[in-house]
């Protein structure tokens, strides 16, 4: 089993920036995806710290805050040097701005609000958690192979 050091290493020294970026957006994806549905269904359930956020009696949606992110990772693609464009924090930054979107994607377009709809919710958080489960994990190959190169006597 590879240590953290392991992998450390292997995302340092086995991915170039390109690979790194990849990973990164779909950890970003991956990991707020998760997190938004766990939030969303502890609000809808009454449960935990977080609340629905509304000002003047108009919720907001949390695609909103995917908009400015993509804007922001937008204006570093555009406007930024290289050593920016190339920030971990901006692949990551791509990534959960991404998931936030894509978890209110039917709203975006205007479609019915059928997003607590129980027949259509359960297998779209399912699809989408495996396509960015799946995602993840091929965009970490190169790390993989560096890890399993290093691990042979």
């Amino acid at each position: 089993m590879p240590t953290p050091s392991d992998v450390a290493t292997a995302y340092r020294e086995g991915l170039d920036a390109k690979e790194k970026a990849a990973l990164l957006s779909w950890l970003g994806f991956t990991t707020t995806f998760a997190a938004v549905r766990a939030i969303t269904y502890s609000i809808r359930d009454g449960r935990g710290p977080f609340r629905n956020l509304s000002v003047g009696g108009a919720h907001l949606h949390h695609y909103m805050w995917g908009i400015g992110m993509l804007a922001g990772v937008g204006a570093v693609a555009v406007r930024g040097e290289a050593d920016a464009e190339r920030h971990p924090v901006v692949g990551l930054t791509y990534g959960a701005g991404l998931a936030l979107i894509v978890d209110e994607f039917a709203l975006l377009l205007d479609l019915q609000d059928v997003y607590w709809a129980k027949q259509g919710r359960v297998s779209v958080d399912l699809g989408i958690g495996l396509v960015a489960g799946g995602g993840t994990v091929f965009a970490g190959i190169p790390m993989l192979r560096r890890l399993r190169h290093d691990r042979r006597p």
